[in-house]
């Protein structure tokens, strides 16, 4: 699609109908409204000040594949008592050995003493439904792997924010982590490798802008249509990447970035893109450019580990044994599913039951979580997003309240997001408990839209890591149940975001302060509503403007 060549005429007529479609009739017309920033947004949707673009947000894959096993041919038997892991991992091993393929699991009970890998791409693994075939995990990953300390020192188990018991990662990055931490020597966990050395320059980039779906390199010989490429920006020694991130301007020029230690680690800024078409020395990407492209951050596309694409886990539940739930970052890792290096793959209708982490994006990208329940006895990080995780899509997910009372030392964070992951959405949420996470490490340029929560839960984050939110925050429709402002109504702390379509709330519990000073741009309408705001949902109304 060549989005340069939408007429103003078509995308304001497309949007009209979008943010007028949920209001039909007199009289919902007079209780909803249209609020300025959207009609803002459809003149110019790829570089709105607040508002990121995500309407490409969430994987693009519709073909699952055949049938190529079912667990019970490799000797899985749904009676409870069986480990059943051996058979289950050696049928995903045999699709991935056939090019790809779905694996079936049928209703019942299936034992787990082992970690479930998905390790190859075009590989799915489907249960009858989460509410007709579950696994049940006995083991935690430091018993299945080994003790996991954090690469910042401390006492810390990483555990308690990465791996989980359904492993979506390419086969080999997988086994060279699991390495990695036998040998107690704590990785990186991104696309370029535990050293973050696995990378070589294909070509450099010339300067571009944020909102380009076309960029111009130096020599285009080694792109082709279809290919995943990294794009790599630096950070120069004022940190004007960074400040970038956070909107520019006198707030962040004068914060202090250097003792952000933790923060300064996940630079290099890597965006994961397919190539769509290349054009002598143009290049047309899968989405639009996140940000600047700027000489003085060095920008060039580069090779990256192999990814994981096409690959999915659907219809199962995931329960763990129940156990107490360990103080706040001592986490065992009963941990859920994690998606990680990995491209264009999904999880859908997928429930996990009394886990210390529930579902994770570490690293990755373009991905879809739908119709995701977390339940039982109450998580750390029911869902966690992080180490430069960008283009995420979660929708109609769930979190109940806990089936136990907390243990003292231990936190909540809901739906977390930080290390500068951007551009991804919550969508069409129901939070029983727990807040919105942004959890320091500078993340930007994401959307929670069409949200219920009952807001009693606490970000995290290191001060090393830096600050709350970057630019483009978008909160749009929330309903918040028990009227808790924090991290909820964001124009006070968020620099250049949004607050759109929010029930009046007020300040208790755990109480912020903006990072940045001055004025932050930041921009609040229909506060003090109730699904008054139309659009009802950010993300589906983008999607419709290029349908």
């Amino acid at each position: 699609m060549n989005h340069g060549r939408i007429s103003r005429r078509t995308l304001l007529a497309g949007a009209t109908a979008v943010a007028l479609g949920a209001a039909t009739g007199p009289a919902a017309a007079a209780t909803t409204r249209v609020p300025s920033l959207w009609r803002e947004f459809t003149r110019t949707p790829f570089t709105h000040p607040q508002i990121p673009y995500v309407g490409r947000a969430g994987c693009r894959t519709t073909g699952r594949g055949r049938v190529v096993a079912d667990v019970t041919d490799f000797g899985a038997v749904p009676d409870g008592a069986t480990d059943c892991a051996p058979a289950i991992n050696r049928a995903i091993a045999a699709a991935g050995r056939a090019g790809g393929g779905t694996v079936t699991i049928p209703p019942g009970t299936f034992l787990i003493d082992d970690l479930i890998r998905v390790g190859d791409s075009n590989v799915v693994l489907r249960g009858a439904g989460s509410g007709r075939t579950t696994l049940y995990a006995t083991k935690n990953l430091t018993e299945l792997i080994g003790v996991y300390g954090s690469r910042y020192g401390g006492d810390k188990s990483s555990w308690s924010w990465a791996g989980g018991l359904i492993w979506l990662a390419p086969r080999a990055r997988l086994d060279s982590l699991v390495a990695a931490i036998r040998a107690r020597s704590w990785p990186f966990e991104g696309w370029t490798g535990n050293k973050r050395d696995e990378w070589t320059t294909l070509t450099t980039v010339e300067p571009a802008r944020q909102g380009s779906w076309t960029v111009t390199v130096a020599d285009a010989a080694a792109l082709k249509p279809g290919q995943l490429i990294l794009l790599r920006l630096d950070d120069d020694r004022a940190h004007t990447l960074l400040q970038h991130m956070a909107g520019g301007g006198p707030g962040p020029a004068a914060y202090s970035w250097d003792d952000k230690t933790k923060l300064t680690s996940y630079v290099p800024y890597e965006w994961p893109v397919r190539v769509t078409r290349v054009h002598g020395r143009r290049v047309t990407l899968e989405r639009p450019l996140p940000l600047d492209v700027r000489p003085e951050w060095d920008p060039r596309l580069t090779t990256h580990v192999q990814e994981l694409t096409g690959s999915g886990v659907e219809g199962l539940t995931l329960e763990a044994v129940q156990t107490p739930q360990s103080p706040h970052l001592l986490d065992k890792g009963y941990n859920g599913v994690v998606l990680q290096c990995a491209y264009d793959c999904w999880v859908d209708d997928v429930t996990v039951r009394h886990v210390d982490n529930g579902f994770g994006l570490v690293a990755a990208s373009a991905c879809t979580l739908r119709r995701t329940r977390v339940a039982g006895r109450g998580s750390h990080h029911p869902y966690f997003c992080r180490e430069g995780s960008h283009d995420n899509l979660v929708e109609d997910f769930t979190i109940e309240e806990r089936t136990v009372p907390a243990p003292p030392n231990t936190q909540l964070h809901g739906i977390n997001v930080e290390g500068l992951s951007s551009h991804n959405v919550w969508s069409r949420g129901d939070m029983r408990t727990g807040t919105f996470d942004s959890h320091r490490g500078l993340p930007f340029a994401d959307v929670r839209t069409d949200i219920t929560v009952n807001n009693d839960g606490r970000h995290g984050g290191d001060a090393s890591a830096g600050p709350l939110f970057g630019a483009r925050f978008t909160h749009w429709n929330i309903r918040v149940t028990n009227g808790r402002a924090g991290l909820m109504k964001i124009d006070g702390l968020a620099p250049w975001s949004a607050t759109v379509g929010l029930n009046e709330v007020r300040e208790f519990d755990q109480t912020d302060v903006p990072d940045f000073t001055g004025d932050l741009h930041s921009r609040l309408e229909l506060y003090g509503t109730t699904d008054a705001v139309r659009p009802r949902n950010l993300y589906d109304a983008q999607r419709a403007l290029f349908r």
